[in-house]
C-alpha cells in the first residue's frame, strides 16, 4: 500500500495558514477581527472567523456597557458576560486553530450572513 502524504496546509492571501490566521482572528478580539477582514480577500475561513470575533466581542462590549448602569445586576451580568467573552476567545481560537468552521450561537449565523455581504 501506497502511504499517502498529509496535506498541505492551505495558504491565505496575506500567505499564513488559515488556521493560523483564524487564530489571529480572535486574538485581540475585534481589533484583529477588523484587521483580518480589511485585509484577507481569498480565505472564507479566516473572513468567517475574523466576522465572527468581531460580532461577537463588540455585542459582548456594548452589553456590559448598558448593563453597567443597572445596580447590582449589572455587576452580575457584566461578570457572566466577561466569563462568556473568555469561553468564546479560548473557543475561537482553539476551533480556527484545529481548522474547524466552529459557529458560536446566534453570532456565528450572524457571521456566517455577513460576511458574504462584506467585500471590503
Amino acid at each position: 500500500m501506497e502511504e499517502i502524504p498529509p496535506e498541505e496546509p492551505k495558504k491565505t492571501s496575506l500567505g499564513m495558514e488559515e488556521n493560523i490566521e483564524g487564530l489571529i482572528a480572535y486574538l485581540l478580539g475585534p481589533i484583529t477581527g477588523i484587521i483580518l477582514l480589511l485585509l484577507e480577500k481569498e480565505s472564507d475561513f479566516v473572513r468567517f472567523h475574523a466576522m465572527q470575533s468581531t460580532i461577537t466581542f463588540i455585542s459582548i462590549w456594548v452589553l456590559q456597557i448598558i448593563f453597567r448602569f443597572v445596580p447590582l445586576l449589572g455587576m452580575l451580568v457584566g461578570m457572566l458576560l466577561s466569563l462568556l467573552a473568555l469561553v468564546f476567545w479560548i473557543l475561537g481560537m482553539l476551533k480556527a486553530y484545529q481548522g474547524e468552521r466552529y459557529k458560536f450561537p446566534i453570532f456565528g449565523d450572524l457571521a456566517e450572513q455577513w460576511v458574504g455581504k462584506i467585500n471590503v
